[in-house]
């Protein structure tokens, strides 16, 4: 996997998943912007999906 991929992946699930999430749209109204952001580092799979993305990222700017 190069990065440009990987980047296309991350944009694709952010664009069908993450831009038009009601579940986060009512957690900023009932937790706040950082309690919606904790919600989708801990307990959305898309954030998981997210994370490991990002971890590929990593691994392919340390080559």
């Amino acid at each position: 996997m190069n990065k440009v991929d990987v980047m296309k992946d991350i944009d694709e699930l952010m664009d069908t998943y993450c831009s038009d999430c009601l579940v986060i749209r009512d957690l900023r109204k009932e937790r706040g912007k950082h309690g919606a952001h904790r919600f989708c580092i801990e307990s959305c799979t898309v954030g998981e999906q997210l994370q490991f993305l990002g971890q590929e990222m990593m691994k392919i700017y340390e080559k």
